[in-house]
C-alpha cells in the first residue's frame, strides 16, 4: 500500500471536501477509507511502535480536516484557532488510536462495531464537557443536503454519523477485497450493497419530504438585521441608540398582523442591571413602540449584569471585580410586549469555550489566572440556567435559542419538550468575517428544523438572517453584511418528534457499546 501519511493526507482532504458549505456531502462516505487503509497496513506490518505511527497518521488526517474547515476562527483570534484545531485534532486522533488498540485484539466483527461506537461516544462527550466543540460532528456534514436526511426527525444528527461510518467501513472492506483478489468481479456484490446503503436512506428521505405538509396556524414574523460591527461599533453604541435603530427597521416591515419581531444576540450590548431591567427607560420606549402593533412581541438579545457583595452568593460562574465585589454576567434573550410589565428572560446556557466560560475554572484559574480569550467583546465567565425557557404569547410558544446553542441537537429538543411551537435563533456571527463560519452556522440550523419539525426564524447581527421551514428548506435570507429586515409567515407546530422526545439515544447506545468493548479489550491479554 502507499505511504500511510499520504493516505492520511488524502482522508483529511476528502473530509474537508465533503464539508458544508462548499463541499459535496456524498464524498464523506469514502473519506475515511484511505485512513483506514493506512491503519490496516501499519497494524499488519511487522514494525514496532505501531501505536505511535497510527496516532501520527490519524493526527495528520484530523489536523488537515480541522484546519481546512475551521480556519476562519482566525478572524477572531489566532490563538483560539490554533487551540481549536490542534486540540480537536488531538482528541480525534486519540479516538482513532483506541480503535487501533482494539483492532489488534479483536476480529473485524467486533472492531467494526467499536469504531462507529467510540466515535459517536466521543461526539456525545464533545457536546457536554467544558471544552465542547461539536462543530465537526459527522452528522453535521449533511447540513446543506437536507433532502438526504429527513429521517433525522427519528435519529437526530447521530443517525448521520452512524450512516457515514457504515459506508466508510463498507467501502474499506471492498477495497481490501479488491487488493486481495485483484478482481473487479469479486467486489461487485459489495459495491451494490454499499450503493444500496447510500440510496435507500436517501429514497426514504425523499419520500418523507414529498409527503410532508406543513399545517397549523400561520403567524407573521419580522426579522431584523442591524449589521452593527462588533469590533468598532457594537460595544460603543448606547442602548438608547440601538433601540431607535431597531424601531426604525421594524417600522419598515411590521403591520397589524405581525406577531413576533426578532432582533439579534446581545444587540443591547451595554449591560442592563438585571433587577432594574423592567423599569429601564429603553424598555419603556420599546413598549410604547409596540403599541402600534397590537399582536407583536419583541424577542431580542441583551447583556445583563448582577452585582453583589455577599460572598455567600458566589457560584462557580461568578466573576470578581475587586476584593469585596462580585458579579454575574449574562448573555440573554428577553420577550417584550406592550401590555405586560414583567419581561420573561432566558439566559444562554451553552457557552463558547474561552469566550463565555472558563473551562475547568475552579482548577485552572488559580494556576493560570484569567486567560479568557477576547472573542466576543467580553472576557467574563457567563452565568447560565439549567432549564430551557419557552416564551409564551397569546397565540404561540417560541424557543429562544442563542447563537452557539443551535449546534446542539438534544439541547434544542428540550425547548420542544417544554412546549415550543417554533424556534427563534438570535446570533452574532460577525466575529468570523465573511467566511464559511457564518454559512456553516446558518445551515446547522436546518438540522434543528428537521429534527424537531419546527420552523426556524433566525436573526443574525450581520447575517445571514433567515426563515427556514419544517423540512429544513431556507425560504428567505438576508445576505451577509447588509442592514435590513425580512418579513414572512411561519407555521406553528406542537408535534413532538421521536427525536425530540428521546434525544441522542443512538449516542447513548454507542457509549455503552464502546465502554463494554474497551473494558473487555483491556482485560484480555491475547487476541481472539
Amino acid at each position: 500500500m502507499k505511504n500511510p501519511y499520504i493516505l492520511a493526507l488524502i482522508s483529511g482532504l476528502l473530509l474537508a471536501a465533503s464539508w458544508p458549505t462548499y463541499g459535496i456531502s456524498l464524498i464523506v462516505f469514502i473519506a475515511f477509507v484511505p485512513l483506514l487503509l493506512a491503519e490496516y497496513s501499519i497494524r499488519k506490518s511487522e514494525a514496532k511502535k505501531t501505536n505511535r505511527r497510527v496516532w501520527l497518521v490519524g493526527y495528520t488526517t484530523f489536523f488537515v480536516w480541522n484546519l481546512l474547515t475551521t480556519w476562519w476562527i482566525y478572524n477572531s483570534t489566532g490563538f483560539g484557532m490554533l487551540f481549536a484545531v490542534l486540540v480537536n485534532s488531538l482528541l480525534m486522533s486519540i479516538v482513532f488510536l483506541l480503535y487501533h488498540l482494539v483492532a489488534k485484539k479483536f476480529p473485524p466483527k467486533i472492531h467494526y462495531v467499536f469504531l462507529p461506537a467510540i466515535w459517536m461516544a466521543f461526539e456525545k462527550f464533545h457536546l457536554n464537557w467544558d471544552f465542547s466543540w461539536p462543530w465537526l460532528n459527522l452528522g453535521n456534514v449533511f447540513a446543506t443536503s437536507t433532502h438526504y436526511i429527513q429521517w433525522y426527525e427519528y435519529t437526530g444528527s447521530f443517525g448521520g454519523s452512524l450512516w457515514v461510518w457504515i459506508l466508510n467501513l463498507g467501502f474499506f472492506n471492498l477495497v481490501l477485497k479488491y487488493i486481495a483478489t485483484k478482481s473487479l468481479k469479486s467486489v461487485q456484490k459489495r459495491l451494490v450493497f454499499n450503493l444500496l446503503w447510500i440510496a435507500i436512506p436517501i429514497v426514504i428521505s425523499l419520500l418523507i419530504k414529498s409527503n410532508y405538509e406543513e399545517s397549523g396556524k400561520e403567524i407573521e414574523a419580522v426579522i431584523l438585521q442591524p449589521n452593527i460591527d462588533p469590533y468598532t461599533d457594537k460595544y460603543y453604541t448606547t442602548n438608547k441608540k440601538v433601540a431607535q435603530i431597531l424601531m426604525d427597521m421594524a417600522a419598515e416591515k411590521a403591520d397589524e398582523n405581525t406577531e413576533i419581531i426578532l432582533a439579534p444576540e446581545t444587540v443591547f450590548a451595554k449591560s442592563f442591571r438585571i433587577n432594574d431591567f423592567s423599569e429601564d427607560y429603553t424598555m419603556y420606549r420599546l413598549r410604547t413602540f409596540l403599541k402600534r402593533y397590537p399582536k407583536a412581541n419583541l424577542l431580542a438579545g441583551t447583556s445583563f449584569i448582577d452585582v453583589f457583595h455577599d460572598p455567600k452568593e458566589i457560584t462557580s460562574q461568578s466573576n470578581q471585580y475587586n476584593e469585596n465585589t462580585w458579579y454575574n454576567d449574562y448573555n440573554s434573550a428577553f420577550f417584550l410586549n406592550a401590555t405586560t410589565d414583567s419581561i420573561p428572560v432566558y439566559h444562554k446556557s451553552k457557552l463558547v469555550v474561552g469566550v463565555e466560560n472558563f473551562p475547568f475554572k475552579s482548577v485552572l484559574e488559580p494556576l493560570l489566572g484569567n486567560v479568557m480569550l477576547d472573542l466576543g467583546g467580553t472576557v467574563a465567565t457567563k452565568t447560565t440556567q439549567e432549564d430551557r425557557t419557552v416564551f409564551s404569547a397569546d397565540d404561540y410558544k417560541v424557543a429562544p435559542v442563542i447563537c452557539y446553542e443551535s449546534v446542539y441537537g438534544e439541547f434544542v429538543s428540550k425547548y420542544i419538550q417544554n412546549g415550543a411551537e417554533f424556534i427563534a435563533i438570535i446570533t452574532n456571527d460577525a466575529w468570523w468575517g465573511n467566511t464559511q463560519g457564518h454559512k456553516q452556522h446558518l445551515n446547522y440550523a436546518r438540522l434543528r428544523a428537521i429534527e424537531n419539525r419546527k420552523s426556524v426564524v433566525r436573526s443574525a447581527n450581520t447575517g445571514i438572517s433567515a426563515i427556514i421551514n419544517q423540512t429544513g428548506d431556507i425560504q428567505q435570507t438576508l445576505e451577509y453584511g447588509v442592514q435590513g429586515s425580512l418579513k414572512g409567515k411561519i407555521h406553528l407546530n406542537n408535534k413532538v418528534t421521536f427525536y425530540a422526545r428521546y434525544g441522542d439515544y443512538i449516542a447513548r447506545v454507542a457509549v455503552l457499546a464502546s465502554a463494554l468493548i474497551l473494558l473487555f479489550a483491556f482485560t484480555r491479554k491475547r487476541k481472539l
